[in-house]
């Protein structure tokens, strides 16, 4: 990196300092305080260590890997379809994708209360057409959680697939046809492994902040859920407790940690890149 590089890199290094691991050190250190004592304890770790802080990380991590996953399978045939069969149209498409991020999320979120309440768009549409003769409890439960999160999170996966897949080369699908492969063998043997690396990327940015998530579920999943992003402001916003806010924030984010550096391992074992490949039969 020559000192030109360097310095066109100081601003985003300072800002990340200043911005992150100056909270995130603020955060660590309130963790093992009370408020009362001097110096650190381990008194707000020792109350997090009870079942029902467990099933709270057990449902974020549930509810992440969900929508990560009901993303993925949605993103990666849209992402495909723009970079590889309309590419004359991908900016049209592209445009149409980044739309969303020009609202606010809490003006998205609301925007669903009229489609999935009660007397909302979708239950009118289906008892008009015949489908149902009542209203649907569409609104306030898991379901519309994991359907406003889809929605909001989508773009975050189909833009690292897309910039995948813009470069990927047609030509390895042909030779892939000419030595007998049919579309699923070349889907699962030639495609996925080269697209990896768009798969891990957007994966994690739908997952990491799907499990933090506190805004949609507590407009749209009402007083039901308890998620590790409403816990964390409940401590922090409601029960004034910034303590103990602290200490699960940072055990959660252990927890998050390891799950990904596991699921990273899963996927490297199951879809191993070309160079390992060929060092294995090296």
């Amino acid at each position: 990196m020559n000192n030109s590089s360097f310095f066109k890199a100081v601003p985003a290094l300072l800002w990340q300092f200043l911005f992150f691991y100056i909270p995130l050190l603020f955060v660590v250190v309130l963790s093992f305080t009370d408020g009362t004592t001097s110096g650190f304890t381990l008194k707000n770790y020792a109350l997090l260590f009870d079942s029902v802080y467990g099933s709270i990380v057990l449902r974020s991590l549930i509810l992440a890997f969900l929508t990560a996953t009901l993303c993925l399978l949605i993103g990666y045939p849209l992402a495909y379809f723009i970079a590889l069969k309309k590419r004359s149209l991908k900016n049209v498409f592209l445009f149409f994708i980044i739309l969303p991020f020009w609202t606010n999320l809490l003006v998205l979120t609301y925007a669903w209360f009229f489609i999935l309440d009660r007397d909302g768009l979708l239950n009118s549409l289906l008892m008009n057409i015949g489908v149902i003769n009542e209203p649907l409890a569409l609104i306030n439960n898991f379901f519309a959680i994991m359907i406003v999160m889809f929605y909001c999170y989508l773009p975050f996966m189909i833009m690292p697939l897309f910039s995948v897949l813009e470069k990927f080369d047609l030509n390895l699908i042909e030779a892939s046809k000419d030595l007998g492969a049919n579309q699923w063998q070349t889907l699962w043997n030639v495609i996925i492994p080269i697209t990896m690396p768009g798969i891990k990327a957007g994966f994690l940015l739908v997952f990491v902040p799907a499990f933090g998530e506190f805004v949609i579920p507590l407009l749209v999943g009402g007083d039901k859920y308890m998620f590790v992003g409403t816990l964390i402001s409940h401590y922090f916003l409601i029960g004034q407790n910034k303590f103990a806010g602290s200490a699960f924030t940072v055990l959660s984010s252990c927890v998050l940690f390891v799950v990904v550096f596991f699921v990273s391992i899963f996927v490297q074992k199951l879809f191993p890149s070309h160079r390992e490949i060929r060092e294995t039969e090296l």
